[in-house]
């Protein structure tokens, strides 16, 4: 029988990323405050709450995307599978990092560009030029996405010309042609009618076996569907994660039962 010791000893193996007292501030506006917590290898986490509590500022965190933002200052520690160091050091290679961790937008933002190029941009970015190669690249990162079949005759078509869900499978294509170990999505399929939501959530499903995956929704039954864990954020504070079952069936906390069961958010 396997002790609660080795259990603890597994999971601690099995973290990619691990936040510390994390404290990110907009100006004098304090947004995101002591976040503690881990993510796993190879499991889907969701980020849910109401809007504005938080949720896509942290995932930005992740990939220091919040760099970009003048006023933006962070106190804490986010750690990194992979990185000796943790990821705001000041000797973080941060194109090394968002190469490592990758990321998917709420609204389908392809490049105005043949699909074929859109999905070998990265790998160029990165040095590789030669063309059996990002043929090669191209292939299976459309084919991990779900959308090899649907494109494979027309790689020279421009990847504005496919519809919102087939586009947004192709940004999950060009994230995945630079091999990240870890993806970010921030809300993937609020733009997407019901039946492109259903084939990118079972994409995730399916990408969860070679890859480690974030995502921030506000449809709680999205995050019932598809994530092993799940975290519950208002006002810029963690209040509560759990195993996703745990959490929605029986959350610890008034909040979190209050917004799961639609009495505020």
């Amino acid at each position: 029988m396997r002790t609660r010791g080795y259990i603890e000893k597994f999971m601690e193996e099995n973290k990619c990323i691990t936040i510390k007292n994390l404290n990110l501030y907009y100006g004098d506006n304090h947004a995101l405050k002591n976040i503690n917590m881990d993510i796993f290898k190879n499991k889907i986490t969701a980020f849910i709450g109401p809007s504005g509590c938080g949720k896509s500022t942290l995932l930005r965190c992740l990939n220091r995307m919040n760099d970009l933002i003048e006023t933006c200052r962070i106190e804490g520690n986010i750690e990194v599978e992979g990185f000796a160091s943790q990821i705001y050091d000041k000797s973080i290679d941060v194109n090394a990092l968002r190469k490592s961790v990758g990321m998917v937008f709420q609204k389908p933002n392809v490049f105005p560009m043949s699909i074929f190029d859109n999905i070998a941009f990265g790998p160029r970015t990165h040095g590789i030029k030669k063309k059996p190669e990002l043929q090669a690249i191209v292939e299976d990162s459309l084919t991990k996405a779900g959308i090899w079949n649907e494109v494979k005759d027309n790689l020279k078509k421009s990847a504005l010309a496919l519809s919102g869900g087939q586009q947004q499978r192709i940004c999950i294509a060009r994230a995945l042609a630079v091999q990240p170990e870890i993806l970010l999505m921030d809300e993937p399929t609020s733009a997407l009618d019901p039946i492109s939501t259903g084939i990118i959530e079972d994409l995730c499903d399916q990408l969860k076996k070679n890859y480690s995956i974030v995502i921030v929704t506000h449809n709680m039954q999205q995050a019932l569907r598809i994530a092993d864990r799940t975290a519950f954020f208002l006002l810029g504070e963690m209040i509560e994660e759990s195993k996703t079952v745990d959490l929605f069936n029986r959350p610890q906390t008034e909040q979190c039962e209050r917004y799961i069961t639609g009495k505020f958010g």
